[in-house]
């Protein structure tokens, strides 16, 4: 392929996934008492959101350095390839910040396009697939870059959590603050957008997972029929999830996966969420 699709590890697509498209990643770190290690370094998820939910304090969270990236882009340029980087949202994170001086500091800044997705988890995820698809087809840096863009303007993505602890405790619940507090017991539904952005409150978690049901319906009525879910330590309902999906979509779904230690730390266990784009868009 003549372009390259760069991105951080804030997608949580599955790893078959993305060896097969070929799309390089940057790794985000995480970690407690300044002992940060490398989100693609950490496997065991089960044993990290255990220590999570008895930790005194949430894990600090940290975009890579420029070198890490550097070290990503210039065998890819040396390689004759063009390249698209396509990152977390410049609003949670300065993974952006790094990408952008990565680009600088390169030979070759002019074939290097560096884009913000606005987004993180699977509305990244969609992104890059978008863009990997379109490289896969022989696209041009301008074009892989615009099939990303088109797939986010496109995107609609929801989730639910446990609590808002996690993220009132990180510093990044957003415009969710106004929720902090309440005597009343919540399961809060949010976008990630720029920032964590509140979309509703419901009083249980059966309730939460139906208005999940819903928001599928949503996207189908949308026509954004390629669809995806992710989850922390909620593979039962995720699956669940799925069944409802398969049925309403009659396909299935471009991924279920796990959201890692980088926004599971702000998020919590018990997020499950869906979002999808219209199934033209990554040549699903």
């Amino acid at each position: 392929m003549a372009v390259a699709v760069v991105t951080d590890t804030t997608h949580y697509l599955p790893a078959a996934l993305l060896a097969d498209l070929g799309v390089r990643e940057v790794s985000l770190y995480v970690g407690w008492d300044g002992a940060l290690r490398r989100e693609s370094e950490i496997t065991d998820l089960g044993a990290f959101y255990d220590e999570l939910r008895t930790a005194a304090t949430v894990p600090a969270t940290s975009q890579p350095s420029v070198g890490d990236v550097v070290a990503v882009y210039e065998p890819l340029l040396a390689d004759g390839r063009d390249i698209v980087s396509i990152h977390l949202s410049a609003g949670l994170s300065g993974t952006m910040a790094s990408a952008q001086q990565a680009r600088a500091a390169t030979a070759a800044p002019e074939r290097i396009e560096v884009l913000d997705s606005e987004t993180g988890c699977g509305g990244l995820g969609l992104a890059v697939l978008a863009a990997a698809r379109a490289a896969s087809d022989g696209a041009s840096r301008e074009e892989v870059a615009e099939a990303a863009r088109r797939a986010r303007e496109g995107l609609r993505m929801w989730f639910c959590v446990d609590t808002l602890e996690y993220l009132r405790r990180g510093g990044r619940v957003g415009a969710a603050q106004s929720w902090i507090g309440g005597a009343l017991k919540i399961k809060p539904i949010l976008a990630l957008e720029r920032e964590i952005t509140p979309i509703e409150r419901v009083r249980t978690a059966g309730r939460a997972f139906e208005r999940m049901t819903e928001y599928m319906e949503a996207l189908q009525e949308a026509g954004r029929d390629a669809w995806a879910i992710q989850h922390i330590r909620a593979e039962e309902q995720a699956e669940r999830l799925a069944d409802r999906g398969r049925a309403l979509f009659g396909t299935e779904p471009l991924f279920v996966s796990e959201v890692g230690p980088v926004i599971g730390a702000h998020v919590g266990p018990g997020l499950l969420g869906v979002g999808g784009v219209a199934r033209d868009l990554v040549r699903a």
